[in-house]
């Protein structure tokens, strides 16, 4: 059996057992926080059980900050570990190699991230702690390197084209953001990737990859004081800078209420949504996930499964999904339905959102969704991997320590009165965006060529 299944089982184990006292012990792992240089929040969590150590840089740096070059921020996230110093891209991957690390970066709307993984052992870890440090502090950025980067995003935004579901995503948001900074795909545009350069990745690092932007969650095999030393060079590597400004509140209407577009193929892509929740409702966050799981989020037992699928034979792939975000993240409803069945597959989504913004949920139904998501919540703190990830959440957006411990309770305190609150408040049918992307639609705004 491996170091990695036995830390699974064991951070399983205790998690469950600990949530199954009725004192007031945490639900979860230790979290500890402490402010670093420029006032950067660092989260760390200490896991001896597995020889590794698991470090995450995060930015205030995703695609709500292109400012009108639509795929600057991944780009920039993308270059980043494309060489370093003296290092070229593979010179760099060969030193990481050497050590045991991985490095890797990535950026969405939010936030860009750098994650090293590395060996515990002293000096493996002061090794590959040396390389990161020498990409966030002076990483090449040379223009091949750039352009080799920007060829592969053009090419991938080439076939995002091929896909229904793509276009209508880009659509969504789109409609639902209007002006807003979320609108923009983080994959970027033909226009704003043409405009884009090594220059211009250079100028947004130095802006946004900087100490006072930053925030770091370190999982793994050591100490608190080793883990503080980590942070200490780390944000001493960065530029000092300003924190990102806070950014404004999404629109109250959306820009356009349906939008079809014309798109060959045998099926169609439908899309629905609304900016729902933002970061630290707790009060309304814990009801919308429950019945969010309950309208499509739970798979082959949700609403949409039955009613698209079982009942009717519309759709094999049919759910939603509820974006906790900085500003008013959306509630998302997915399906894709043969082309024929587009109109009758539309009247069933929008009749499920309706009976759920108008009667709620069942008794039964919350009761047995909140067993299952607290019941599956100690998989998300079942290894390094996981438990790094939800601490970058808790960094990137300054949570309480206490956070991974109130899941469960603030789960089970989940209940009928609280979710109607939550619907009446956060699902308004009328606001919904809907997008249909597929061949033969009837008053279609606009015909797109998958070429």
């Amino acid at each position: 059996m491996g170091v990695l299944h036995r830390f699974g089982a064991a951070a399983v184990a205790t998690v469950m057992l600990l949530a199954g006292t009725a004192q007031a012990d945490p639900f979860g792992p230790e979290v500890q926080r402490w402010e670093g240089r420029e006032g950067a929040a660092v989260y760390f969590i200490q896991a001896r059980e597995v020889p590794m150590v698991d470090i995450q840089v995060i930015f205030d740096a995703g695609s709500a900050r292109d400012r009108g070059t639509p795929g600057l921020a991944l780009l920039t996230s993308r270059s980043l570990d494309q060489g370093a110093g003296e290092l070229d891209a593979g010179a760099l991957a060969r030193r990481l190699e050497d050590v045991g690390a991985r490095l890797s970066t990535s950026a969405g709307r939010q936030q860009a991230q750098v994650h090293l993984r590395s060996l515990s052992d002293a000096t493996a870890l002061d090794a590959s702690v040396d390389l990161l440090e020498k990409v966030l502090a002076v990483p090449a950025f040379d223009e091949e390197a750039v352009q080799r980067e920007l060829r592969h995003m053009q090419q991938n935004l080439r076939a995002e084209r091929q896909s229904a579901s793509n276009i209508a995503l880009r659509a969504l948001y789109a409609a639902m953001y209007d002006d807003h900074p979320y609108a923009p795909p983080p994959s970027g545009t033909e226009e704003g990737l043409a405009a884009l350069d090594a220059s211009r990745v250079a100028a947004f690092f130095h802006e946004h990859y900087v100490a006072a932007n930053a925030s770091i969650a370190i999982v793994g095999d050591l100490g608190r004081e080793q883990a503080e030393a980590l942070a200490d060079r780390l944000l001493g590597a960065l530029e000092g800078g300003e924190p990102a400004p806070a950014l404004p509140e999404p629109p109250a209407e959306p820009a356009q209420e349906e939008i079809r577009i014309r798109f060959p193929g045998s099926q169609t892509a439908l899309m629905m949504g609304l900016p729902a929740i933002a970061r630290g409702e707790e009060e309304l966050e814990y009801p919308l996930r429950v019945a969010n799981h309950v309208l499509g989020g739970g798979g082959l037992v949700s609403r949409l499964y039955q009613s698209m699928r079982e009942e009717r034979g519309l759709s094999y792939a049919s759910s939603s999904s509820l974006n906790i975000m900085p500003v008013g993240g959306p509630w998302l409803i997915r399906s894709t339905v043969e082309a024929e069945r587009s109109e009758e597959a539309l009247e069933v989504l929008r009749a499920e959102v309706e009976r759920l913004a108008r009667d709620g949920l069942e008794d039964e139904e919350i009761d047995a969704t909140v067993r299952h998501l607290t019941g599956s919540f100690p998989l998300s703190v079942a290894n390094n991997s996981a438990l790094v990830g939800q601490l970058s959440v808790m960094a990137a957006n300054r949570l309480p320590t206490d956070h991974l411990a109130r899941y469960i309770p603030r789960m089970e305190a989940v209940d009928a009165a609280a979710i109607r609150r939550a619907l009446d408040e956060r699902l308004d049918p009328t606001r919904m965006v809907t997008v249909l992307v597929g061949p033969d639609l009837e008053n279609a705004d606009m015909e797109m060529d998958p070429e």
